[in-house]
């Protein structure tokens, strides 16, 4: 088990923003969460990731309820990347990379060997290291996102949570961050727009509506043409290969 939702509610006002949501993350994989503005993604994993307490039902990480977590602990074990996270202007790369070691560390502790493996290796995992030294307005924007998901590994984390991290990257920096992603040894969740990109990279996927998770299972169990239609209202063809099980959507004009 790593991070499962049990039957989550969250509101604003009397509105039901997130609304009798549960499922598990399947430890390792990268579960892909989709759905139409409004839907209740970013609220959803700011709940996962402890961000936010819900209104009624739980967050358990490995069988445990997050909210007798102290906020440290949640930070040793739970990566979270916002979909406009924001860095000093003033700083390297390796100084926001070092930041993803907060969590592990006490006001009087020293750098140690392991903070400094810890930051080595997401540099070298994200591509990194060859920028270590550059300064943070000198990066491109594919260049900061890996720097962000550089920062979240350093934490060493057993979840990684990201909201949207491709959003305002062109489309080679998209793949590239995907890649990345999707090679990670980690429970991974994220939000995506991008109905291909998620049939390509993640194992599982949810798609949400109005708070509700509509549905829920592989990419090619999930993507048909009444979903589309019925969630995005958008038609589309959908393709499968001989060779290659996941799906590929041809939008219609």
């Amino acid at each position: 088990m790593s991070i499962k939702a049990d039957n989550l509610v969250w509101k604003i006002g009397t509105k039901r923003v997130i609304d009798g949501v549960s499922f598990e993350a399947e430890p390792g994989k990268l579960l892909g969460l989709l759905g139409p503005n409004g839907s209740g993604k970013t609220s959803l994993l700011r709940l996962l990731a402890g961000l936010k307490r819900p209104h009624a039902g739980r967050v358990m990480l490995d069988g445990q309820d997050i909210s007798s977590f102290r906020r440290r602990a949640i930070a040793q074990r739970v990566a979270f990347i916002e979909q406009h996270a924001t860095t000093n202007a003033n700083l390297k790369v390796i100084d926001v990379v070092k930041l993803g070691r907060f969590p592990h560390r006490t006001m009087l502790s020293g750098w140690t060997r392991e903070d400094d493996r810890a930051v080595n290796e997401a540099l070298e995992r994200t591509g990194m290291s060859g920028k270590r030294d550059d300064a943070w307005q000198s990066l491109s924007g594919g260049e900061k996102q890996r720097t962000h998901v550089a920062r979240a590994l350093a934490q060493s984390p057993s979840e990684l949570i990201l909201d949207e991290p491709t959003n305002h990257l062109d489309v080679q920096h998209q793949i590239s961050l995907l890649r990345l992603i999707s090679s990670l040894p980690i429970t991974s969740i994220i939000a995506l727009h991008d109905l291909n990109h998620a049939a390509m990279y993640c194992d599982r996927l949810i798609v949400m509506q109005a708070g509700w998770i509509v549905a829920s299972g592989t990419p090619q169990d999930v993507l048909t043409q009444r979903l589309l239609r019925e969630v995005f209202s958008v038609d589309a063809h959908i393709e499968t290969s001989p060779h290659h099980a996941r799906p590929h959507i041809h939008f219609q004009r």
